[in-house]
């Protein structure tokens, strides 16, 4: 890929045409470099550096740029220094006892990076994002989920209604509901969340005969942030 490429893939068009993405910072590089062992695609990996991370070591082909390189393809104030160019991979198969959680056109860039982060952390999770949902591939939503993005399978552009076809028991988060301590709570194949103001469609859901579940609380505001009621689900899915 030419230089000039790179620094076009901050669009997402161009992620889309070329099929690459960027993953700039040491800790996404290292969570990538992991991940290579278990998926061969990531072999066609390529590592852009400053002299600083010249000896990295790194089972990539490594080129080094000059700090002005660095800054032209950098989506930061302050470049780190290394960015990994990274081709985008298709969804392993489903595993066996694997959960999946759908997320229904979410749209900030800092909760998906935050959701990843806690699937990846305990593993086992599937991440399926409905149409008009953030690009995962986006740079803040790479930064944000700190390479966990290299070990969550992704599906893209999942009709809310296929999921029918797909899960005889699916799950979702509502104001109403059963406690999420309910026994019952760990039976589903598939968990929904909406997006962060409208939710998800009532109509839909209705189709999909989606169980409610709800997370009790005893405050005064109308509802908890996405990523954090993301992550109480799956921590009780694995308590």
């Amino acid at each position: 890929m030419k230089f000039d490429d790179l620094k076009k893939l901050h669009q997402k068009k161009y992620r889309q045409e070329l099929g690459y993405f960027l993953a700039e910072g040491e800790h996404p590089v290292l969570e990538l470099q992991k991940a290579v062992a278990r998926n061969s695609s990531l072999q066609a990996c390529k590592l852009y550096v400053t002299k600083e991370h010249a000896h990295w070591r790194s089972p990539f082909e490594t080129h080094v740029i000059n700090e002005i390189q660095m800054a032209q393809i950098s989506d930061t104030r302050t470049p780190q220094g290394i960015i990994a160019l990274v081709p985008m991979w298709p969804a392993p198969p489903p595993r066996a006892g694997e959960y999946v959680i759908y997320l229904h056109e979410i749209s900030d860039p800092g909760n998906l990076g935050t959701i990843l982060r806690t699937l990846a952390w305990f593993g086992n999770f599937r991440c399926l994002l409905s149409p008009d949902s953030v690009d995962p591939y986006n740079s803040k939503v790479v930064r944000a989920s700190m390479g966990a993005i290299f070990h969550v399978p992704l599906e893209l552009d999942v009709e809310l209604h296929s999921l029918r076809g797909r899960f005889a028991r699916i799950a979702c988060l509502d104001m109403t509901g059963e406690s999420l301590q309910s026994a019952g709570f760990k039976a589903f194949d598939c968990y929904l969340f909406g997006n962060e103001a409208r939710g998800l469609p009532r109509e839909q859901l209705a189709a999909l005969d989606a169980k409610p579940f709800t997370i009790a609380g005893g405050g005064a505001i109308e509802s908890l942030n996405l990523a954090s009621a993301v992550n109480m689900c799956v921590y009780e899915l694995n308590r």
